[in-house]
């Protein structure tokens, strides 16, 4: 992530067992963020082999990172390793995040001295969290060829709710064939869980091709609803991306205080203005006072752009940005006709356009239109089953007959 210029990384290293944190380039911070202010800063965080130990995360810390997926919308990602430190976060709010359910028997995980492989699901086909090429089959070559992994997260199943992308292209259980990558949506953020640390296998022979485009994949793919519209105090989201009229749509906002503080209890209102000029203005409820989160929902009755403008009375900031619901108006009577789209969808299909005082020529017109050339139907007489149950009906006849006269 270092080398893309798109993405800018803060990367903590824990050194369990020594004194020293931290290390590497100038990306590397050396301690974790020492307020919820801090820590809303970032839009994904990537949590490794690491869990809940005095020289690691601690509780505070973890319920920082529930709040910031839950409240913020950030993502977070699971990359869990063969020390199994990722089982101490199942005694924290951490534990409500993971997207699978893992197994205690073998905190280790599994390895194996032969390359294993994944295998994409259906929904992994349709995912661009797993689009590595251009084209359906090109995707599909490129997973089945990547270089395997030879260790694995102890994995269970995945929980309900989730979406299973990737699964192990050999081992299964009772549940099912092993869930690999897992996705799922938290509160207004997103989880990813990756079950192992062989990625970087996929760099054999052609560099950053695959592993970098992925890996900036799942990056984009978190943090974009949390900048769908930001500014300097505010952030706005929404919930579906792409609504369709008369669907609700669940808005929710971060609101900060001049001083970078998250706003607690204020008044935020939200004013929606349709196509056609009509206004209407909800208010935002408080939904995480710690995280200055509101929520609130509206429905758009038009088809078009809907103008949005995020307004907080006690800082005197607003947001504006804009959401369009996708639909066909329903027909408005009354209202006269657009001979010009009727025309043209004529001239496409055509057609003719007639007006109400030309019904008997419509009457003409249809009755002169020729009528259907008959069909032909061919039928083949000798794979018919009539056929073939007349023959098998013919040939009991004839051994009965035999039968009947001693000849058999």
């Amino acid at each position: 992530m270092s080398r893309d210029p798109g993405v800018e990384v803060s990367c903590l290293l824990f050194h369990p067992g020594l004194d020293a944190r931290g290390g590497g380039n100038a990306d590397y911070i050396a301690t974790f963020p020492d307020t919820k202010e801090e820590l809303s800063k970032y839009d994904v965080v990537f949590l490794g082999d690491v869990g809940l130990d005095d020289d690691q995360l601690t509780l505070e810390q973890c319920e920082w990172l529930h709040g910031l997926v839950e409240q913020q919308a950030s993502g977070l990602v699971f990359i869990p390793g063969w020390e199994g430190r990722q089982f101490s976060l199942q005694e924290t709010p951490l534990k409500d995040l993971l997207p699978v359910t893992l197994d205690e028997g073998q905190p280790g995980g599994w390895g194996s001295r032969t390359a294993q492989h994944f295998e994409l699901t259906q929904l992994g086909r349709r995912s661009l969290l797993t689009k590595l090429a251009d084209t359906a089959d090109e995707n599909l070559e490129v997973w089945g060829n990547l270089p395997g992994f030879q260790w694995y997260a102890p994995v269970l199943a995945a929980k309900p709710g989730s979406e299973t992308l990737l699964v192990h292209q050999e081992v299964s259980n009772r549940f099912g064939r092993l869930p690999l990558l897992v996705t799922r949506t938290y509160g207004a953020g997103k989880v990813l869980f990756m079950g192992t640390d062989g990625a970087w296998r996929w760099r054999k022979g052609v560099e950053d091709l695959y592993h970098y485009r992925f890996w900036g994949q799942v990056v984009r793919w978190m943090a974009y609803r949390r900048n769908m519209a930001q500014g300097e105090t505010m952030r706005l989201y929404y919930s579906p991306e792409q609504p369709q009229v008369r669907q609700t749509v669940s808005v929710n906002a971060n609101v900060m205080e001049a001083s970078g503080e998250p706003l607690s209890g204020g008044d935020v209102t939200l004013q929606i203005v349709a196509p056609s000029g009509r206004s209407q203005t909800i208010q935002l409820q408080s939904s995480g006072e710690a995280w200055g989160a509101f929520a609130g929902r509206f429905t758009p009755e038009e088809p078009g752009e809907h103008k949005l403008t995020l307004f907080c009375k006690q800082t005197g900031d607003s947001l504006q940005t804009t959401v369009f619901a996708q639909g066909v108006a329903l027909e408005q009577i009354g209202k006269p006709a657009r001979p010009e789209v009727m025309q043209e969808i004529a001239r496409v299909t055509n057609g003719q356009v007639f007006t109400v005082d030309r019904v008997e020529d419509v009457i003409a017109w249809l009755s002169a239109m020729p009528d259907r050339p008959p069909s032909i139907r061919r039928i083949a007489l000798w794979s018919h089953p009539a056929i073939v149950g007349g023959f098998i009906a013919l040939l009991a006849l004839f051994w009965i007959g035999r039968k009947g006269v001693g000849l058999i």
